[in-house]
């Protein structure tokens, strides 16, 4: 069965940087775009970045462009999101993504939380 587990959250302060790891099992992963998506309290599940199946292309939402990078490695089946220049409104809980045959899969999350 399809699994994604994140890890690397943690809290860190304004200006700070962490980097995501999402971990995918069950499928075969270097055929897949992957998505990392964020859910900050009392507010909708956005979607953060995106990274083609081979690494070639990305995209970010406008308001992560220039500070996050989303990247992969197909031999690890692995999906990273690099974080720098965290901003408090970057605390949210991040979710990995891989939308597979008509269906959305998702991991447990990890909490990033940026105070000081």
């Amino acid at each position: 069965q399809v699994q994604l587990v994140e890890s690397g959250g943690g809290l860190v302060q304004p200006g700070g940087s962490l980097r995501l790891s999402c971990v995918a099992s069950g499928f075969i992963f270097s055929r897949y775009l992957m998505r990392w998506y964020r859910q900050a309290p009392g507010k909708e599940r956005e979607l953060v970045a995106a990274i083609a199946n081979f690494g070639g292309s990305a995209n970010y939402a406008d308001s992560v462009k220039g500070r996050f990078t989303i990247s992969r490695d197909n031999a690890k089946n692995t999906v990273y999101l690099q974080m720098n220049s965290l901003k408090p409104e970057d605390t949210a809980v991040y979710y990995c993504n891989a939308h597979i045959v008509g269906s959305d899969y998702w991991g447990q999350g990890t909490q990033v939380t940026v105070s000081s």
